[in-house]
């Protein structure tokens, strides 16, 4: 491999990274505040689907993009009425939330199958840093949403661990009755912590579509929702490990674009399986060490909150 065949695979491994930046980072931020949303895959693809439908009928890639993320957000404003409201199984819910965007997805987007949209989001190539070889067209020839997915890390990092509001969330995700006690109003910033969760899954569909495919299909995502939950699990709740975790399944898929394009004698089936086998292994070993998901996982995952009359 010379290193113009490694520049490019550390290209594709970041590009295909940057989704699961979004939705892993989002799902990341609503764990922290306790509560549990297996949704991410259905609110990626109603991002994916609304933004390439916005785009299509105004020619605006931003657009589709704003659309993208106001329809994560519905989605989980759906999931946080029925599991911080009503107090849902919020398991069965997002669950649920992920078989309700497949089918409504695939009925919305019937009609733009076919279409195709007139612009798209370019790169920008950052002067001098981009002509680094091997990291400078991956890391700093990216489309604004590249350089947003990481600059997302550093802003939520320092929101969870350098802010009061963030020092709140994270008490309400692993003690929420002391943190009623005092005062927090723990509905209020669960809800927050999931319409936050959403808008970052239903921007990681709207990359999809509109900037990194550029089409809309059945399915678009591919279970990348299901990878970026996983990725949660695997970086034991730290950004920091979640960036990590997104570049190396980044690497995998951009290996199996590789391999494809450099004809390797592999059953193309076997290669898209790649992604989803690392994250089998990757989950298996983890497994193996209960104590550190313990630890680390917030208190409350998962539990709905009864407050006190």
């Amino acid at each position: 491999m010379n290193i113009e065949q490694l520049s490019a695979l550390a290209s594709s491994a970041v590009v295909a990274a940057i989704p699961l930046m979004f939705a892993g980072l989002g799902e990341l931020v609503t764990e922290k505040s306790g509560v549990l949303n297996l949704g991410v895959e259905g609110m990626m693809l109603m991002g994916a689907v609304s933004g390439y439908a916005v785009t299509v009928a105004t020619g605006s890639p931003w657009l589709g993009i704003a659309a993208a993320v106001a329809a994560g957000i519905a989605m989980a404003l759906l999931f946080g009425f029925l599991t911080l409201t009503m107090l849902a199984n919020q398991v069965a819910t997002g669950l649920s939330l992920t078989i309700f965007g497949i089918g409504l997805s695939a009925y919305v987007g019937k009609p733009y199958t076919s279409a195709s949209v007139g612009t798209t989001i370019g790169a920008w190539a950052i002067p001098g840093l981009s002509r680094i070889p091997v990291l400078g067209p991956a890391l700093f020839t990216l489309t604004p949403l590249g350089y947003l997915a990481c600059l997302m890390f550093g802003i939520v990092g320092w929101f969870l661990y350098r802010t009061r509001a963030g020092l709140v969330l994270r008490s309400v995700g692993e003690s929420p009755e002391v943190a009623h006690a005092v005062g927090f109003s723990v509905v209020g910033v669960r809800y927050g912590a999931t319409l936050f969760g959403g808008g970052m899954a239903g921007l990681a569909g709207g990359y999809y579509s509109v900037a990194y495919l550029q089409l809309w299909q059945e399915q678009l995502t591919s279970g990348r929702g299901w990878i970026a939950l996983a990725l949660v699990v695997f970086a034991t709740w730290r950004p920091g490990r979640l960036l990590l975790g997104a570049l190396l399944f980044g690497a995998v898929t951009g290996l199996q674009f590789y391999a494809q394009g450099a004809g390797v004698p592999v059953p193309t089936q076997f290669l898209a399986m790649l992604p989803y086998l690392a994250t089998i292994v990757v989950l298996a070993a983890i497994s193996r060490n209960p104590n550190a998901i313990k630890l680390n996982a917030p208190a409350s995952l998962g539990k709905p909150f009864f407050a006190a009359l």
